[in-house]
């Protein structure tokens, strides 16, 4: 395998965690790599760490732009890649020292278009690998348009996130991200995988996604909800490329809308005068019967829709109550996530 794996870093503000990440990069058994750090005016040193990479390393491209946020990084390095194969990775997270290795290997195989691999998510100390969608020792899956389109749409195996994946460069090279808004991969994926005719999943975890200490609850702002606008977008994509996931867009489509008006209501100060309130129910008022249609086979979803509909708040009495009988194991618990310690690695 000789192919150029070009790899997007964009840079604002990481200076705690950018020598874990590009190290990452640098260090992987596959080493014919263009390294492509993307310093977006961060006001810290990572400008000058990113130069000296690139003063040590050949593979490495330092680039300097004004700020312009994520996709705006993002979009600028792809100006930038010559590589057959482009991988973004975030300057705070950081990858398994086989991943890209692994990642061209299943990847030239199958003649695949995207591959993505499992992830842990990475705390401080610890890791947690997501055992309801991943099975460690499983096999790998192969998704041709039609399924991947479906399970993008669930975003349970199949993530919306750019990250944790190698494209064919020229399938992405000239679908830019959005710029200006959070949550701009759910802008983009569906745009990409669209295009894709094999899709590849890897079940053995290879990028670590980090957890910072934030709370979405303590820190949301109305920018949050450019995920909502980033799912209608995608939804009237999909009303017109793929009809037969428009239910399933509908089920994704509300559960974001019931879960952010929970948030707003629990951040009032954020819309004190209920505009984004009103709009969400407006929203889910006018497209009920579409909603109701869409969570026939959706018990828990269905009764959300329901409660909302009559009142938001019996929706949040609903959830609180549905809350503390979890936790007096009323309801069965799900596989859900192992914790695997981070013992003697480089916790930051």
């Amino acid at each position: 395998m000789n192919q150029t794996v070009s790899v997007i870093v964009p840079i604002y503000k990481v200076e705690k965690y950018i020598h874990r990440c590009i190290d990452s990069i640098l260090t992987q058994s596959y080493q014919k790599l263009e390294i492509i750090l993307v310093d977006d005016g961060s006001p810290d040193r990572c400008g000058e760490i990113a130069n000296q990479y690139a003063d040590k390393d050949p593979r490495v491209k330092a680039l300097h732009k004004e700020n312009g946020g994520l996709s705006d990084a993002r979009n600028f390095g792809m100006k930038h890649v010559t590589g057959e194969f482009t991988m973004f990775v975030d300057s705070d997270d950081w990858l398994e020292p086989q991943a890209i290795d692994h990642m061209i290997h299943h990847m030239l195989a199958f003649k695949a278009d995207v591959i993505q691999s499992a992830f842990y998510y990475a705390h401080k100390d610890h890791l947690l690998f997501d055992q309801r969608y991943y099975s460690k020792n499983g096999d790998l899956l192969i998704y041709d348009n039609e399924k991947l389109m479906y399970e993008l749409v669930k975003n349970e195996t199949v993530k919306n996130f750019a990250w944790g994946k190698l494209y064919r460069t020229e399938l992405i090279r000239d679908l830019e991200f959005e710029k200006g808004v959070l949550f701009e991969d759910v802008f983009w994926a569906h745009n990409v995988m669209h295009r894709v005719r094999t899709f590849i999943v890897l079940n053995e975890p290879l990028y670590n996604y980090y957890q910072r200490n934030d709370s979405i609850v303590a820190n949301y702002t109305i920018r949050n909800l450019d995920i909502i606008k980033g799912l209608k977008v995608r939804h009237e994509f999909l009303e017109k490329e793929h009809t037969s996931l428009t239910q399933e867009s509908y089920k994704q489509l509300l559960k974001n809308l019931l879960i952010h008006y929970n948030l707003l209501l629990l951040n009032r100060k954020v819309d004190q005068q209920r505009m984004h309130r009103k709009e969400i129910k407006e929203y889910i008022r006018q497209n009920y019967f579409n909603f109701k249609q869409a969570t026939e086979n959706d018990q828990q979803l269905s009764l959300q829709l329901r409660l909302f509909y009559r009142n938001p708040y019996l929706n949040v009495a609903y959830l609180s109550l549905r809350k503390i009988t979890r936790k007096l194991k009323v309801f069965s618990k799900q596989a859900g996530l192992e914790k695997i310690s981070r013992e003697g690695a480089n916790a930051v």
